[in-house]
């Protein structure tokens, strides 16, 4: 087995073209750290084979091994973090092919239906934002909630990104991908009112949209924690919720159940969402209890005494 420093000599060029691409595309820090040590892992596996002569099979093998003591879900991840790695390769012309892209994705974890707020729920969740800045996190818990914005894609959010004329924002989202979303009135005069309101920011070229109290960008464990309170608020008022994990996650998958259950056309949910596959959006596509009951009763069974 290789040592950290082998590990790092043999394959630096690959290790720094990963870490320069997921830099490029914008991934969070937290993510960098954790697929560049699922990346150095794989590589450890392979025992100094190169890069471009492993296959679907060495792949499989890093995931089996790993499996006894893993969930579903952090497989998953670990295979997502592998596909990165090669697309950097891919990107960088250090591999010709994606051998991770031939592995299949865990069906239990892909099945699982997703956490969800009702939309009733939603409304009143908005009511306990609260804090010295409450402009700002009105708009940051309504930039996930009512237009499906990941974490990371309001850190990334910049003063130029807010399109008032067009009435839209533009999105980095994953892949390195731009989307724009339609932006609704009651936002956008939020949006516009935490312009007006925004903190002088401590560099001078700062163009983060959304600035912390001493004027830096504001961090993603920051707007996770905005969320974090005003569930937390929300949960003791309403107890019957307080076993739901929310998160700002559980934001987006509302945002798509909502849009859904409104009947819009699944194809325009992935385009909103960002979605590079349309069975991803899939996974919105649950029903309630209330909607089966009312399948149900259009059964007339005929009388049978």
């Amino acid at each position: 087995m290789l040592n950290s420093c082998e590990l790092e000599e043999l394959y630096k060029t690959e290790l720094k073209a990963f870490k320069l691409w997921m830099k490029q595309a914008g991934y969070t820090s937290s993510t960098q750290k954790e697929y560049l040590r699922e990346a150095s892992a794989y590589l450890q596996s392979l025992s100094g084979i190169d890069v471009q002569e492993a296959g679907k099979l060495n792949v499989i093998e890093f995931l089996v091994a790993k499996q006894e003591n893993t969930n579903d879900r952090t497989r998953n991840r670990t295979l997502s973090a592998i596909r990165s790695f090669y697309a950097a390769l891919i990107d960088f012309e250090l591999s010709s092919r994606n051998p991770a892209t031939e592995v299949k994705k865990s069906k239990t974890e892909k099945n699982k239906k997703p956490v969800y707020l009702e939309e009733e729920d939603l409304v009143r969740t908005l009511a306990f934002v609260d804090g010295r800045y409450r402009n700002r996190n009105l708009a940051i818990f309504l930039l996930m909630s009512y237009c499906g914005l990941r974490v990371g894609e309001v850190h990334r959010l910049n003063l130029n990104d807010l399109r008032k004329t067009r009435r839209t924002i533009e999105v980095f989202g994953k892949g390195r991908k731009w989307n724009e979303i339609p932006v609704p009135d009651v936002l956008m005069s939020v949006l516009v009112e935490v312009e007006r309101e925004r903190i002088v920011p401590y560099r001078e070229k700062e163009e983060a949209f959304f600035v912390s109290q001493k004027g830096k960008r504001l961090s993603i464990r920051q707007i996770q924690k905005i969320a974090e309170q005003t569930f937390a608020a929300f949960k003791t008022e309403h107890p019957e919720l307080s076993d739901m994990r929310l998160s700002c996650h559980k934001l987006r998958h509302t945002f798509a159940t909502m849009l859904l259950r409104n009947g819009v056309d699944i194809r325009v949910v992935k385009e909103l969402l960002g979605h590079s596959s349309i069975e991803t959006t899939m996974i919105y596509t649950h029903v309630n209890d209330d909607q089966k009951k009312q399948a149900m009763s259009t059964i007339k069974i005929p009388a049978l005494v």
